[in-house]
């Protein structure tokens, strides 16, 4: 008999916590727990060949439905394909539960096939790695393993969200024989943890009032965040209300009219310094603009408040004075509501400089229209005429996902006016792994039509993510196909190096369309302005899965960008 019935308990606790998705790669050291997932009836099973796309795939998953996404493996090299997903997810606060099928520690070191050390193969890139004895019939074990499962879920949805660890050795046999049943215990207990609000004290309002009203100068700065209506609200409320600028990259989420969002193009200005804050307020992960943090790294505030769930503190900017743990939509939404009853019952208006709002404003007015006339100038078919006319021609409905790089940089300047129903990139670690894969984890749970923007060696480095069944005809992908790492021509330092286009740039003559016929996606193609808005039209309308590769030429991609940027400034 080879039913594990802890294993098959584990599942059933997955379930009875509310998870729903399991992405498991093909191994035999797994079978047990490939099966307890497969047959237990309540999960969706997706099935990646490779390990660090399924990785992803669980990621862009976890992203959407804000709930871990289980990942499962078998033992050897196979789990250490997951560790650039879960670095990412680490980073980017996203939940996943991550079991690895092992081999008894006493084979280690005995030539047996796929054994090496799986204790703590992730290191600090999860919140917690926990291992589990093979010996599955001890009640001690049943009743550890019960409490491990409960408590790597609970502790992957505590803020900050991350991926948690089981490690699993599991002894032979471990494949069920026919006829047997997997059925989970009656004696399954689930463990709930109960999320607790953070109540700030009288004595820090009263902090905070002090400090905002001997600070005329206000910024607010959000970093990578998820979308979220009700801080939007609330943001919205400030800028408009009490005329204070809130500043927010792509990837930030925010919408509104007075948001600013070319920061990244007018900061590197020389007379910016009249743009200093008294008081900068910041919120959300990482922030796309090195504009920005420069800036605010010469420029500090008097006062910087970062608003965090992190359990770090985070500080890019090396200014912050006021680590403030919380969500920045309890918080600003209590101070506004007390600053706003202070003004009422004084009848005054706040004391900070308006003005300050109004040069914000005006900066991010020159800034568009700069860069509307650098697109309408620009002569020859580039990386930004593409993407200019694709986010042309997108609708309101699309969630955008962006690749890193220069694709994401692109995409903070150019896909500023559109009604993304959320913006998504990879920006936990920054690397080119994974984009295509998250993308395809995302468009599988989110039910609306996904774009992803990549570039040539992101998509050739993550094409295993295509090897999949049923891959989801809601997403539409963009290959900015200029041969090589373009972003090492447009940065300062190897742009000059005579090893440019050998060591940095790595250039190539591939391209996406055998990929696409492999995968049964449709592929449309284009290398010159001529025609191209029918081209992209076509690809936008096509029902289902398709690719768009846009050939450009990397000296022409360098010089509109640079044009860009020196317009700006």
């Amino acid at each position: 008999m080879a039913i594990l019935q802890p294993l098959i308990d584990m599942a059933e606790i997955c379930y009875r916590q509310g998870i729903r998705h399991a992405v498991i790669s093909p191994g035999s050291r797994s079978a047990a727990l490939t099966l307890a997932f497969a047959r237990h009836g309540g999960f969706q099973a997706h099935v990646c060949i490779d390990e660090r796309s399924a990785g992803f795939i669980a990621l862009g998953m976890a992203q959407q439905i804000d709930a871990p996404v289980v990942l499962i493996c078998t033992s050897g090299s196979a789990a250490y394909n997951f560790a650039p997903a879960v670095s990412e997810a680490f980073f980017q606060q996203i939940p996943l539960l991550i079991l690895t099928a092992d081999r008894p520690k006493e084979w280690q070191h005995q030539y047996d096939g796929q054994t090496i050390y799986q204790t703590g193969i992730f290191g600090q890139h999860v919140k917690r790695s926990f291992e589990v004895s093979p010996d599955y019939q001890h009640s001690d074990v049943q009743w550890a393993i019960n409490r491990i499962t409960n408590e790597a879920i609970n502790l992957a949805s505590v803020a900050p969200n991350g991926p948690v660890h089981i490690n699993v050795p599991i002894r032979e046999p471990f494949y069920p024989s026919e006829g047997e049943g997997f059925n989970a215990s009656r004696e399954i207990r689930v463990i709930k943890r109960q999320k607790n609000d953070i109540v700030w004290p009288q004595t820090f309002w009263e902090e905070l009032l002090d400090e905002w009203e001997s600070a005329p100068k206000i910024l607010i700065a959000g970093g990578q965040n998820k979308p979220d209506a009700a801080l939007n609200a609330v943001l919205n409320r400030i800028a408009e209300e009490w005329q204070i600028p809130v500043l927010g990259d792509c990837i930030a989420n925010l919408s509104g009219k007075e948001i600013i969002r070319h920061h990244d193009l007018f900061l590197g200005k020389k007379n910016a310094e009249n743009l200093r804050p008294d008081l900068l307020i910041t919120f959300g992960m990482s922030f796309l603009s090195k504009e920005f943090k420069q800036f605010i790294r010469k420029n500090p505030p008097k006062y910087h408040w970062n608003i965090s769930e992190d359990a770090f503190l985070a500080d890019p900017f090396q200014s912050v004075t006021r680590d403030i743990s919380g969500k920045a939509v309890s918080l600003l939404g209590n101070l506004f509501e007390k600053l706003d009853y202070q003004s009422f019952v004084e009848n005054s208006d706040l004391a900070h400089d308006t003005a300050f709002h109004a040069l914000w404003l005006e900066n991010e007015r020159n800034a568009c229209q700069k860069k509307h006339e650098v697109l309408r100038n620009l002569s020859m078919f580039s990386d930004l005429t593409l993407l200019d006319l694709i986010f042309k021609f997108i609708k309101s409905n699309f969630q955008l996902h962006i690749a890193n790089s220069m694709s994401v940089r692109y995409a903070n300047v150019l896909a500023t006016e559109n009604g993304w129903s959320g913006v998504f990139a990879n920006r936990g670690t920054s690397g080119i792994d994974g984009c295509v894969s998250t993308a395809i984890g995302a468009a599988r749970v989110n039910g609306q039509p996904t774009l992803l923007i990549v570039g040539d060696v992101a998509f050739l480095y993550d094409r295993n993510g295509l090897l999949l069944d049923n891959l989801p005809k809601n997403l539409k992908i963009v290959v900015l196909n200029n041969a090589g790492g373009n972003i090492f021509r447009m940065i300062d330092g190897p742009g000059s190096l005579p090893e440019l286009e050998t060591f940095f740039e790595t250039r190539h003559s591939f391209s996406a369309q055998r990929t696409c016929e492999d995968s049964g996606i449709a592929y449309f193609r284009v290398s010159e302005a001529e025609g191209a808005e029918n081209v992209i039209q076509e690809f936008l309308n096509f029902d289902g899965i398709a690719l768009l590769e846009g050939f450009t030429d990397p000296v022409e991609n360098t010089r509109a960008w640079k044009a860009l940027k020196r317009a700006a400034h």
